[in-house]
């Protein structure tokens, strides 16, 4: 689906017309420069290429310098492919916050915070042996007996073990939109949303 490229900012809350507290998740989106136009003929497919946060010169490589004087721009940091725009943009148009309506709905992925190695009670919420009996002795945050002896002899695929936690794609969906601040390019979206401050996300209508 459409939509923009942004950077979490971070978290903060706002009163509605009720005086009720709501958490936000403050995100800039934008400005997000149209850096190419694929189309069936020449890419086999449709879609805009979009790029966003300025990089220095000296980080870019030459093919990445070539690819934004192209379209007349600084050379960006994040670069994504989205499909499904109904305006026709050309190389070089800026796209800003104002793309988004105020008091709408979005969806937000992004990679989640990266946990390292962890044991099930973390990973998946296993409560331990919190009331211990029978002799139970540093077994607290154990995951128990897996229920596998001599038949089958393995452990089935997908048991819920220990393991690498986070650095994944996760997509939140069904995000209001609470404040959209133009002059800034800021998106306050109600909710928590994936990544850590400063990471990049994508919103999508």
């Amino acid at each position: 689906m459409p939509g923009l490229v942004g950077k979490k900012v971070g978290m903060t809350s706002v009163f509605d017309e009720q005086g009720k507290n709501i958490p936000c998740t403050v995100i800039e989106v934008g400005p997000n420069v149209v850096t190419q136009i694929k189309t069936v003929e020449q890419d086999g497919y449709n879609a805009v290429q979009l790029s966003y946060d300025e990089r220095k010169e000296k980080h870019t490589s030459n093919a990445m310098l070539g690819h934004f004087k192209k379209a007349k721009t600084t050379p960006k940091k994040k670069t994504i492919e989205l499909k499904g725009f109904v305006k026709h943009w050309k190389p070089g148009d800026i796209i800003k916050v104002d793309y988004f309506d105020d008091d709408t709905w979005l969806d937000v992925s992004g990679i989640s915070k990266g946990k390292g190695f962890q044991g099930v009670v973390k990973r998946h919420g296993f409560a331990g042996v919190n009331d211990a009996t029978h002799g139970q002795h540093n077994r607290n945050r154990a995951p128990g007996s897996l229920g596998a002896s001599s038949n089958p002899s393995r452990v089935f695929k997908g048991m819920k073990m220990a393991g690498r936690t986070g650095g994944e794609k996760v997509k939140v969906i069904n995000l209001r939109v609470v404040k959209i601040i133009h002059d800034q390019n800021l998106l306050l979206l109600k909710g928590s949303v994936p990544g850590a401050n400063g990471s990049y996300l994508i919103i999508e209508k």
